[in-house]
């Protein structure tokens, strides 16, 4: 097992996952507006399947998906970090910055705040020259947080999700781009 990684920003901790993190992480994988530019909500069952596969991640590799913690309250509001999509495309291989966040944690800028520091993470430490994001033309909100992080969108590489079945509303994905060079980090 490899050390992890922890993140700290002004208000969120980016952690490893802990067994207490599944049923709020079920939760937020089965709100209908949390899971609206998904292909499906997820049982229990999937849900924490997931939160295995993103464990074994972390503990591969030390960074992820880490579990996103209010520091404030201790509250765990979901995930943000860097994944490797599993998947070819044209842009693959990559590394990918991505957030499920619950509702309660939306329009508090917790999505940027935890994004920028796992960007900042993947260009310094890990020394990545590129991360990109996928995202479904419909979700406006996702798409504010990557242009503030100073993301483009590569009009170029707009695909079909190949794990999301074909007809779905949601297989259509835009790429967007950030490499070393564009990156701002936040003023401190």
């Amino acid at each position: 097992m490899t050390e992890v990684t922890r993140l700290h920003t002004e208000r969120l901790l980016l952690r490893e996952w802990r067994d207490a993190d599944r049923e709020p992480f079920a939760a937020l994988n089965d709100d209908p507006a949390v899971m609206e530019h998904f292909p499906a909500h997820l049982t229990r069952e999937a849900s924490d399947a997931m939160a295995d596969q993103i464990a074994s991640f972390i503990d591969e590799h030390g960074w992820g998906l880490w579990a996103v913690e209010v520091v404030e309250t201790g509250e765990f509001v979901g995930f943000t970090g860097l994944s490797i999509p599993r998947f070819e495309a044209a842009f693959t291989p990559c590394v990918e910055v991505g957030w499920r966040l619950a509702r309660s944690a939306w329009g508090k800028g917790y999505a940027t705040e935890a994004a920028r520091a796992s960007v900042a993470h993947g260009f310094g430490p890990l020394g990545l020259d590129e991360i990109v994001a996928m995202v479904v033309p419909g979700n406006e909100r996702s798409q504010g947080v990557m242009r503030k992080l100073g993301m483009t969108r590569d009009e170029t590489a707009d695909f079909d999700h190949p794990l999301v079945v074909e007809g779905s509303p949601v297989r259509r994905h835009r790429l967007y781009r950030l490499t070393r060079e564009d990156w701002e980090p936040a003023p401190r």
